[in-house]
């Protein structure tokens, strides 16, 4: 039997008619004083399994959020909606933080949002315990994992309120975790009796595509210019360096591209993602510094331009696309000098041998979901422990790559490598290998006399492209090694023997000469999924320009007046009362009340 006070608050505060998949459970559970660790999808849902036990329950839900930034967002989104929220961290002024703490023990806070390193202060400790609390939300829990890729040391203080608070019920929840790391979040937050909530981490409006790298930059505006002309989109370097200067190409030919990283004033930071969040399509070209928690739900692609160290790190950051459950794109180049240098990276890290061994793991899962010849979600999915059949919405669906028996071109290469070894005591990188495969004549042949060696022009049946997929490959599958004390030079492993041997077969897979442009075919196949009917587009435009005003107007981001998807449904309904307009998906009490005549007249 469902919680009527529940169903109660999704429909009157958020405008919901009834909760999605795991919800209704996760939120009775919390109401009845369960501890939860929950595990969504980005764009699952995963904060109105907090919000509305909080709503529900006596006192007031205190979150643990990890990203001060975002805060205000949160609590102006849930303000918009009639919901009494606050925030407490280190932006605000002490009037305001008094204020706030004023309103919390007057029990005039239905939600507040606390950065851990505050709620960890004996100030803020004393404040809550004066207080009456409903429950505990520690959001992004993955951040108490060490081996995940968002640690944050002061994450690992906050088994402590259970040991102060233990009558309150607490509810962990994350968009990423492996088995593995759900154990360390439940041991490391003392929840040990708390009831599991998985859902499945498919998100079906994604198409996944990872190409080779050519020119990365240009395939990138190519993707843009094809698919995402006028679109929000995330692109994510490597480093600060690489993001300047990708904003300032994209920039250069016309794309609206802000540039974010830790190197940039946080005063810089702040503005870039304000204008992110608050303006149409506005590309962030960030470090992996930006991003989490980003609750902007219309960003329509993420690439990655440099590999990601870890299919949790990627899947994170992919997730940012489509939160909306509109057809999104997450686009990955990737090339030989990637696995390269994050090889030399991992042998170069501080850290023990298991560490690094962890870190090597990760890599390699990377690496396979990068060169697999089978569907990306099934790879994927199975990483985090779950079975899907194939999705037939990624690159390897829609185009299946071929493979080829690379054994005599490995053979090749692992022989040249060793004859340089052997006979010269000499290493060197990739292109210098190429070189000697192709018979190639240059300075650093003639220099160190390698056209006499057997192997010299042993591969001039393949491309210089070609043999950097065999390579990558190699590396990949970890028959080469990257010797990281000759600068990224090459050495055999325990594994090249067998494959010297003949004792190994080697399937590789072959890229399609169009593979590493953007292609178009995504575009069409987006456009299509995302157009209205076309007597319902004039309305959706004008829904969004009025929406921006009003937006404008309270200084906040468009989509905390309504979704997207919620000007879609009004403009496909059409509705012509207000009792008709209440029953569109996020319109609540509050919105109905504020917007509901503008709308109507909208619509008339």
């Amino acid at each position: 039997m469902s919680d009527p006070r529940a169903q109660g608050v999704l429909q009157r505060v958020f405008g919901y008619e009834s909760f999605r998949g795991d919800q209704q459970a996760i939120v009775e559970h919390v109401i009845g004083g369960g501890d939860a660790l929950v595990l969504m999808p980005t764009g699952g849902g995963k904060s109105l399994c907090y919000q509305v036990p909080a709503l529900v329950r006596e006192g007031t839900g205190v979150v643990v959020s990890p990203l001060i930034a975002l805060m205000q967002d949160q609590v102006d989104a849930l303000t918009e909606l009639g919901v009494r929220a606050a925030y407490l961290n280190s932006t605000q002024d002490w009037r305001v933080a008094r204020e706030v703490e004023q309103a919390f023990l007057d029990g005039q806070l239905d939600l507040l949002y606390v950065a851990p390193e505050r709620l960890l202060t004996d100030r803020c400790l004393q404040l809550l315990e004066r207080g009456r609390i409903a429950l505990f939300a520690i959001d992004e829990a993955h951040c108490v994992s060490q081996w995940g890729h968002d640690f944050r040391p002061e994450y690992l203080g906050l088994s402590m309120l259970h040991e102060r608070w233990p009558d309150v019920p607490r509810i962990a929840l994350t968009a990423t975790a492996t088995a593995a790391t759900r154990v360390e979040i439940a041991q490391r937050l003392a929840l040990d009796q708390a009831r599991h909530f998985v859902a499945s981490f498919d998100r079906p409006n994604i198409r996944y595509r990872i190409v080779e790298k050519n020119e990365v930059r240009r395939q990138l505006l190519d993707l843009i210019r094809a698919e995402h002309e006028g679109d929000s989109g995330v692109v994510y370097c490597l480093s600060r360096a690489r993001v300047e200067e990708t904003a300032d190409f994209l920039c250069q030919n016309g794309v609206n591209a802000l540039p974010y990283h830790a190197g940039l004033s946080a005063a810089v930071r702040a503005g870039n993602q304000s204008r992110f969040l608050r303006e149409d399509g506005v590309v962030m070209v960030a470090t992996i510094a930006f991003g989490m928690g980003i609750d902007k739900p219309d960003v329509r692609f993420v690439a990655h331009i440099d590999l990601p160290k870890s299919v949790e790190g990627y899947y994170q950051e992919t997730g940012r696309a489509g939160r909306d459950g509109l057809p999104a794109t997450a686009w990955l180049a990737y090339g030989l000098q990637d696995v390269v240098q994050q090889r030399r990276m991992i042998d170069e890290s501080p850290g023990d041998e298991i560490y690094r061994r962890r870190l090597g793991q990760q890599l390699d899962a990377m690496l396979g979901l990068c060169e697999t010849v089978e569907c990306r979600r099934v790879r994927l999915l199975a990483y985090f422990g779950q079975t899907i059949t194939a999705c037939g919405n990624c690159d390897v669906c829609l185009e299946p790559p071929q493979s080829w028996d690379g054994t005599v071109a490995a053979q090749k290469v692992l022989s040249a490598v060793y004859r340089l070894w052997k006979e010269r005591g000499q290493r060197y990188g990739a292109g210098h290998i190429i070189d000697i495969l192709r018979g190639k004549d240059t300075e650093r042949t003639r220099q160190h006399g390698h056209e006499t060696l057997s192997v010299f022009g042993v591969g001039a049946d393949l491309s210089e492209n070609a043999w950097r997929g065999v390579l990558r490959q190699l590396l990949a599958q970890g028959l080469l090694a990257v010797d990281h004390e000759g600068y990224g030079t090459l050495a055999l492993t325990e594994g090249s023997r067998a494959v010297l041997k003949g004792e190994r077969q080697l399937m590789l897979r072959r890229e399609s000469e169009k593979k590493g442009r953007a292609g178009k075919s995504g575009g069409r196949a987006r456009a299509a999924a995302i157009e209205l009917p076309p007597d319902a587009q004039p309305l959706f435009d004008a829904l969004r320009n009025w929406r921006g005003e009003v937006a404008k107007s309270h200084g906040v981001p468009a989509y905390v007046i309504f979704h997207d998807a919620t000007l879609r449904e009004i403009a496909m309904a059409r509705p012509a009362s207000m009792d008709e307009l209440g029953h569109i998906n996020g319109v609540g009490t509050r919105k109905l009340e504020a917007y509901g005549d503008d709308i109507l007249r909208l619509v008339a």
